[in-house]
């Protein structure tokens, strides 16, 4: 990673370094959506950039309400764009220090949802993960399922409930078995979930009966959010059989505003572990495709100091985004700008590591103690989740700010 060093005073424990410079949607004082970039504890104003002639692309680009048009152009222009506008904060000489209007303060803007998204699919792809929940509900000996280890296992989510940060969730309602009933009854879940992940955002459009190539499909990826895919698993024990999660998990899904490129993410690559049994050919990858990613999980009750529970890593995954993508469409299906991968729950091997309640406090058997004496066997009503993540090396670091939401009570 070449040293480079931005004319902006930007904190060394900043996640929006001049070595990452993510895209975003924001807003400022109920004025128009348009798009930015972070930077510090700043927002660039592409719109002005492009008025004022200091980048090679038309203002029209950035005047969405989403990024999805401007992903569309293709990686060969974002990816220009985004280095011009790391040359004019690192230039001395930049024609951007005349213009200090350009440069909002994060806490005066309102970010939104970064991307229209249209389609949403969920992985299971944490062996740590799908270990836990295998011995909690299955057989102790014999955890994961014979395909798990051959596909990377993956379900159709609900778009339009995925919300950006900020935005509270309301406990879902919905069928729940009771113990030792024989009939189910209708209540608010009482055993509310977070799932610490992270998404992926395509950003090429295949047509239909296309597949991509595990060795290509890193192509069709224009960035990295913070993901939290909030479950019910008191309805999802009773309703998963046999199709899988529904209601469970459709009533909300929470982002992290700034979307992250993946060449901000290019120096942090490592090896992801090793495949045993050796998987099909359409799912074989050659070099590092797993990401060293920090992440951290906090509850803050309401009214209290936040307390961290997990301290996890993207590189744990046992399937990696190109073999996700390469499964995805492996049968001709399709996928378009905008749309969202989620990972699946990041476990990692130690307790303090796992990515949800569900492990955390394995089943509600072993209650996390919170700051103000009370316990947490899942989530409770005003609670606060709030999920970080950063990547860092030889000092430069490149982070995706936060993704935090408060659970509201049910809507009766």
């Amino acid at each position: 990673m070449n040293e480079l060093k931005s004319w902006l005073s930007i904190a060394d424990d900043s996640d929006f370094s001049i070595y990452n410079l993510p895209f975003g949607i924001y807003s400022i004082k109920g004025g128009r959506k348009q798009a930015g970039i972070a930077i510090g504890d700043q927002v660039v104003d592409l719109v002005g950039l492009a008025e004022n002639q200091m980048i090679d692309l038309a203002p029209c680009f950035f005047e969405h309400e989403y990024l999805n048009e401007f992903i569309n152009l293709g990686k060969g222009v974002t990816s220009k764009l985004r280095l011009e506008v790391q040359k004019l904060l690192s230039d001395e000489n930049s024609p951007l220090r005349n213009h200090p209007e350009l440069l909002i303060d994060q806490k005066d803007v309102t970010m939104h949802m970064p991307v229209r998204v249209g389609d949403y699919t969920d992985f299971y792809s944490s062996i740590e993960h799908a270990t836990n929940v295998g011995k909690m509900f299955r057989d102790p000996e014999n955890a994961l399922l014979p395909n798990w280890k051959h596909i990377p296992v993956g379900y159709h989510g609900r778009a339009s409930s995925i919300v950006v940060s900020g935005v509270p969730i309301h406990r879902p309602m919905g069928q729940v078995l009771p113990k030792e009933a024989e009939v189910p009854v209708f209540e608010a879940s009482s055993r509310v979930d977070f799932e610490l992940e992270m998404g992926f955002v395509i950003g090429k459009n295949t047509a239909l009966g296309d597949r991509i190539a595990a060795d290509q499909a890193e192509d069709y990826i224009f960035g990295k959010v913070l993901f939290n895919d909030w479950s019910a698993r008191d309805i999802q024990k009773w309703e998963y059989v046999p199709l899988g999660p529904f209601l469970a998990k459709n009533f909300g899904s929470s982002i992290s505003p700034w979307v992250v490129t993946m060449e901000a993410l290019e120096p942090f690559r490592v090896a992801g572990p090793k495949q045993d049994p050796e998987v099909l050919s359409y799912l074989k990858t050659k070099g590092e495709r797993n990401i060293d990613i920090n992440l951290e999980v906090a509850i803050a009750p309401e009214g209290v100091e936040e307390q961290i529970v997990s301290r996890s890593n993207f590189k744990y995954m046992y399937w990696n985004m190109a073999q996700q993508l390469a499964h995805h469409t492996v049968n001709g299906c399709d996928v378009h700008v905008g749309d969202m991968m989620a990972s699946g729950t990041i476990s990692g091997p130690n307790p303090d590591s796992y990515g949800s309640m569900l492990e955390l406090a394995w089943a509600g058997t072993q209650p996390l103690k919170m700051k103000d004496g009370s316990e947490r066997k899942f989530i409770h009503d005003g609670d606060t989740v709030i999920m970080r993540g950063f990547a860092k090396k030889e000092g430069k670091r490149v982070g995706f700010g936060e993704v935090r939401s408060q659970i509201l009570p049910a809507k009766k």
